[in-house]
């Protein structure tokens, strides 16, 4: 009896063969146990380090030390996930490239590539950002308190109809009744996990919108001058644009404001611009984005240069000419047209005050003929393009929705890379087809004598001026609506930045907006960061679900 107290039996694991465990064995499996629960805690201690947790609960900071706290530990937080981020593509893209590189000279790029200036320029821009915006999002309700504002009749963009109200989270929650109630299915105290908890107070708990605006504005306006003088402008136009984006959302939803196709008309208003720029103002346009231009569109350098020439200068480009004439794929017809241009041309005879057809697409010489022909050619070169943008997101970030059904996944990317690419071939087709349209017409009617004499002069002049070639652009951006709805406003957000900066160029040229100097790109953040830190603190859902996850990861709820 005494010796078989100090066995426990378990239950036998072949017949005839109990296993017998020790005091010492259970106690050492217990032990085990809490170490592996110990470790796990670690492990999700560390995990939250790096990622956010949907539903992180909001922090109460009653003092402005432990807003300074609070600030600090976000700004080192922010800095180093953003360095981790911008170190790991730097190092892709020098792993990318390493073959090109010398033996000796590739250790170099390596640490440069994760060491650089860039990769520390990063970090301090949004640790600072992280920094200023934590402290004075949290220290400006301490410094000045709420107080009991009159009425206002005229809203402003930071005005909020509920920043007045008691902003208290809800002791109880409703659970939809699916039969019978049950003690599942009623109206009771609300027990909630923390997790579930903490995003009821993320959705729930509001801050003023000036508030979140000012801190958004000042920290912006700071972060930014970290950051090269040439990326700044990149960086203030994306984020001004997805603060309107914001903005508009909010009061839209909030006024009952709907722009039937509204991503499209931005789209197309933005297009209109852009290809404006590119044929008559191409010094307002980066030079990366021209050369995209050209790629797509199929067109010879020399025929837009030749039309550009035409139309501001009235004269002909010799030497784009005969590039073109020399090059011998031009159509029979087309360069006899050549010859007889460049012949009135030397001697002064009449030319035309555009980029003929014959100069547009030397190779064929019907306009019916472009379409198909640009068609094909742009759908063949994005093809690949779209597919590696429609096919790895969803292999590579959502692996799981993948392995349970790949095919469905792939159906849905190779339509999606079809339709991209048919997007982009349209859009090229509309706006040279609207080009040989205008030419053409404007060309049959000064060759009939009634429709000279019908149609004044200054109308018919319409057709063929510098004005003119902003309506094919943006006849050619409806051909967004071939894209999927979920893509449009992407889209529209990708060209609306540099369409604005084609305008804001223009108009600076012409005087009718003032210099901004070396601050234009600090101003021009702190506004767009006022914009999307107002939405990002108030109303969230209004944000595109991109720029909210990247928000939250690197700010979290305060």
């Amino acid at each position: 009896m005494e010796e078989q107290s100090q066995y426990f039996y378990s239950s036998p694991t072949s017949p005839g063969e109990p296993r017998e465990f020790t005091p010492r064995q259970a106690m050492a499996s217990f032990e085990n146990l809490v170490a592996l629960a110990n470790y796990q805690e670690r492990l999700k201690g560390a995990r939250k380090i790096v990622w956010r947790d949907r539903g992180q609960p909001v922090v109460e900071l009653p003092t402005l030390l432990d807003c300074l706290e609070h600030a600090g530990t976000g700004a080192l937080r922010a800095a180093t996930l953003a360095f981790n981020i911008r170190a790991s593509l730097n190092l892709v893209l020098a792993l990318i490239r390493i073959h090109k590189v010398p033996r000796e000279k590739r250790l170099v790029l390596i640490r440069n590539a994760i060491f650089g200036a860039d990769s520390l320029r990063f970090a301090a821009m949004l640790g600072t950002f992280a920094a200023v915006y934590k402290f004075l999002i949290n220290a400006l309700p301490i410094l000045i308190p709420a107080i009991n504002p009159r009425p206002r009749t005229l809203a402003s963009p930071f005005d909020d109809d509920d920043e007045d109200e008691e902003l208290e989270l809800p002791r109880t929650v409703s659970y939809p009744a699916s039969g019978p109630a049950t003690p599942l299915h009623r109206r009771r105290e609300a027990r909630l996990s923390l997790s579930a908890h903490a995003h009821m107070a993320l959705v729930r708990k509001r801050t003023r919108r000036w508030h979140s605006g000012l801190a958004g504005g000042i920290a912006g306006a700071l972060a930014i001058l970290w950051e090269k003088q040439s990326r700044r402008v990149v960086i203030a136009q994306q984020m001004f644009v997805r603060g309107l984006q914001g903005t508009y959302n909010s009061y839209s939803d909030k006024y009952g404001i709907h722009v039937p196709y509204g991503a499209v008309m931005v789209f197309a208003v933005a297009c209109g611009q852009i290809m404006y720029a590119y044929t008559m103002r191409p010094d307002t346009l980066p030079r990366s984005y021209i050369n995209w231009i050209q790629g797509a569109s199929h067109l010879s350098t020399e025929g837009v240069g030749m039309n550009h020439t035409a139309v501001r200068e009235h004269r002909i480009d010799l030497n784009a000419l005969d590039t073109i004439i020399a090059r011998g794929d031009a159509s029979r017809t087309n360069a006899a047209a050549l010859e007889a241009l460049r012949a009135n041309a030397l001697s002064g005879g009449p030319i035309p005050h555009y980029g003929p057809c014959a100069v547009l697409h030397p190779r064929l010489t019907s306009c019916w003929s472009v379409p198909l022909d640009r068609f094909v050619d742009v759908f063949k070169w994005m093809l690949p393009i779209y597919s590696a943008l429609h096919f790895l997101p969803p292999i590579l970030l959502r692996w799981r929705q993948f392995r349970v059904d790949p095919g469905r996944v792939l159906v849905r990317s190779g339509l999606g890379s079809v339709r991209s690419s048919a997007f982009l071939g349209v859009f090229v087709i509309i706006y040279q087809g609207s080009n040989c349209f205008k030419h053409q017409t404007y060309e049959r009617i000064m060759a009939s004598p009634f429709w000279r004499k019908l149609l004044p002069a200054p109308l018919v002049d319409l057709l063929i001026s510098k004005g003119s070639f902003w309506v094919p652009g943006f006849l050619a951006g409806l051909a967004l609506l071939i894209e999927e709805e979920r893509r449009r406003a992407e889209l529209a957000m990708y060209v609306l930045p540099k369409s604005l900066e084609s305008a804001w160029v223009a108009a600076r040229g012409r005087g009718l907006v003032f210099r901004t100097g070396n601050w234009g790109e600090s101003a021009l953040t702190g506004l767009a960061m006022g914009m999307v830190m107002s939405t990002y603190q108030n109303s969230p859902e209004h944000l595109s679900g991109l720029v909210r996850k990247i928000l939250y990861q690197f700010m979290g709820p305060n």
